[in-house]
């Protein structure tokens, strides 16, 4: 007797919650992709201010602020798709869980900067690169953790029902069994 599969086993093999998670971190990363490409001087601008790329590496840089909003609107549009969805979630996940502790990071400095004066950690408000403008830190790591916790769905879930990838896997698979049938095997 095999045992029964969990709710959150039953609710995953409906496709459902994949594809909420798919519809929502693709939209998101795809309208923050080309709010970075529509103004790839100011990101280039952004991406500078958290000093991961030593200065004397100014390729590195620029080939960074063109490269990343190329790859975060590819794996948008291949999660919007459910097109190699776990590869996208992937890409997804590595994003956040690289940018969210820089974001954090950086708020931090500017919050005990003496020269500055914030209220609170939450008060501290700056343009962080992400394609919207100045943001609130705690807004903007309440929205990155969400991003990051809808991104960990494609990446383990096991369905793949609403995904193009699996419609195109049933049409390559029905010719190979027609043929298969036909030469008796």
């Amino acid at each position: 007797m095999s045992p029964q599969p969990s709710v959150i086993q039953r609710l995953d093999r409906t496709g459902v919650p994949l594809l909420l998670a798919r519809l929502f971190v693709g939209g998101m990363f795809a309208y923050l992709a080309i709010m970075k490409l529509t103004n790839p001087i100011d990101f280039l601008k952004l991406t500078h201010q958290y000093g991961v790329l030593p200065d004397s590496m100014p390729v590195l840089l620029n080939l960074t602020a063109i490269v990343m909003p190329w790859l975060e609107l590819l794996s948008a549009l291949a999660l919007l798709l459910g097109l190699t969805t776990r590869g996208a979630a992937l890409v997804a996940v590595a994003l956040l869980l690289f940018f969210t502790p820089m974001l954090a990071l950086h708020a931090w400095g500017l919050y005990t900067d003496p020269a500055r004066h914030y209220s609170a950690f939450c008060a501290v408000k700056f343009d962080c690169g992400c394609g919207t403008g100045e943001v609130f830190i705690c807004h903007k790591l309440t929205e990155n953790i969400a991003l990051l916790l809808a991104a960990l769905i494609p990446l383990f879930s096991v369905s793949r029902r609403f995904c193009l990838d699996a419609l195109l896997a049933r049409r390559t698979e029905q010719p190979l069994a027609a043929a298969a049938a036909g030469t008796g095997k």
